[in-house]
């Protein structure tokens, strides 16, 4: 385990224990979960960037297809008046 000295302000402090406090957790549990969770999100996005930059419009089209068609679920339609952009090749 490793012991890091933080400088922050006295306000941040404040809504900090006070966070923590209500969580029921440490100061130190509640900024270690936040670090955790901010390094699984950066880590999430690589991810898929990683795996975005190896796919194709083809292969996500055909992944597409083979969905069932289902109710649009209200909101979710297309707008009138949209226009697909040309596809461009693979």
């Amino acid at each position: 385990m490793s012991t890091l000295s933080l400088r922050i302000p006295d306000s941040l402090h404040r809504t900090l224990k006070t966070a923590a406090e209500r969580d029921g957790v440490s100061i130190n549990q509640f900024v270690s979960l936040a670090v955790a969770e901010k390094l699984s999100a950066l880590q999430t996005f690589d991810l898929i960037a990683e795996r975005a930059a190896t796919g194709s419009q083809q292969d996500f089209l055909k992944a597409m297809s083979m969905v069932p068609p289902g109710e649009t679920v209200e909101g979710d339609e297309i707008p009138s008046g949209y226009k697909r952009k040309a596809s461009r090749p693979s």
